[in-house]
């Protein structure tokens, strides 16, 4: 198997971690400029969009288990989850809301087609869910998937910093905001900085994952 995909990812996005823990700054993200050197890299060399993925096929089999391993502090923190049981709840009901009208409504704002409506609607949901979801409502899946992907990216280069520059302090909340907002990117994010807020980032990006998953569809009638 040809590795050039497996080093690529890994050598560039080793070297930008090791820039953001000396600068500490949201332009610095490893995530946002490893996705940037790549494209630029598999452009300038004329490599194949396709046949980098297929030799980074172990990475993208270990996301799996890496959303699985989610788990661990979730259970960790069971007993603060419990215990704010009620306030979760509420927080995916109404930021998972949120995050579909404001989606919708900017867009709409700004001219957008039916189509696009349709397709940014669902992009606060992991890129699975989502692209099932703008499949049944009549949304363009590749778009959509797009779309997720930009707000993981955003959600995990700036989240962190717009809630301390909110101050917003407290852990459920600062957790709540960026698994509904960002999914796994920003889960992946804020869990680096707080282990709860990071077990409760994860519940919250399963638990809105279902709950768009049964809201859009009937929301997104009363919305066209």
């Amino acid at each position: 198997m040809n590795p050039y995909g497996i080093a690529v990812t890994l050598i560039v996005f080793y070297l930008f971690s090791e820039l953001h823990e000396r600068k500490r700054a949201f332009y610095t993200n490893p995530v946002l400029l490893s996705i940037l050197t790549i494209a630029a890299l598999l452009w300038l060399t004329g490599y194949s969009y396709e046949s980098y993925m297929e030799s980074a096929v172990i990475l993208k089999f270990l996301l799996g288990p890496a959303v699985v391993s989610l788990a661990v502090p979730v259970y960790r923190g069971r007993e603060t989850i419990r215990a704010y049981a009620r306030e979760i709840a509420l927080g995916i009901v109404v930021g998972g809301t949120v995050a579909i009208l404001s989606a919708f409504y900017i867009a709409e704002f700004l001219g957008g087609s039916e189509d696009v409506l349709l397709s940014i609607a669902p992009k606060s949901v992991t890129t699975a869910i989502a692209i099932g979801i703008s499949e049944k409502i009549g949304g363009i899946p590749a778009l959509t998937a797009v779309l997720v992907i930009l707000t993981g990216i955003m959600g995990n280069a700036v989240g962190v910093e717009l809630l301390d520059a909110l101050k917003v302090r407290d852990r459920i909340a600062r957790g709540l905001a960026m698994g509904i907002t960002s999914h796994g990117l920003g889960t992946a994010r804020i869990i680096l900085d707080d282990e709860l807020a990071g077990a409760v980032s994860g519940l919250a990006m399963a638990l809105n994952g279902v709950f768009t998953s049964l809201v859009l569809p009937y929301l997104i009638e009363v919305l066209k």
